[in-house]
């Protein structure tokens, strides 16, 4: 019988208001981002905003789950580059994040590499610990393509 010995961590922020509808989220050691409404709800251009955040949390713990389970994999990787998009609709009379859609483009050397990395996204969503936390319908869409070397200029 196998038992694992599970750990908690705790991630702590904090907001401070300046005006209108805008703040600033600080974390402990970490540089504050100027966060507001967005647009859409009268908050000014140029800030970040909770939808923003929370889409870009799952892009980017998908991202960083890619990568630990290429280290782990031994996966030569070239690039990784995503882009993601929330649908912020009303559903039951309530605003709701109902579907996040994540476009990975995964860059490898090889054609052996290619298949390696298709195992791995396979597997990213279910070992993605903010994916795991939401109720948002996810859609992960990855284009795995092979690197090209340039032609050199002679």
């Amino acid at each position: 019988m196998t038992t694992s010995r599970a750990k908690s961590f705790t991630y702590q922020t904090s907001v401070k208001w300046e005006r209108g509808v805008e703040a600033v989220l600080s974390a402990p050691g970490k540089p504050d981002i100027k966060v507001s409404s967005p647009p859409e709800f009268r908050g000014p251009e140029g800030n970040w905003s909770p939808e923003n955040l929370f889409v870009a949390s799952i892009e980017t713990c998908l991202m960083l789950t890619f990568l630990s389970l290429a280290r782990s994999r031994k996966l030569e990787l070239a690039g990784y580059e995503s882009h993601a998009e929330g649908l912020l609709e009303p559903v039951y009379g309530k605003h709701v994040v109902s579907k996040v859609t994540v476009r990975p483009r995964i860059t490898v050397k090889s054609e052996a590499e290619r298949e390696k990395a298709k195992g791995i996204v396979d597997v990213m969503e279910e070992n993605c610990f903010i994916s795991n936390s939401v109720e948002s319908d996810l859609t992960l869409e990855a284009e795995i393509v092979l690197a090209t070397s340039p032609i050199p200029l002679s």
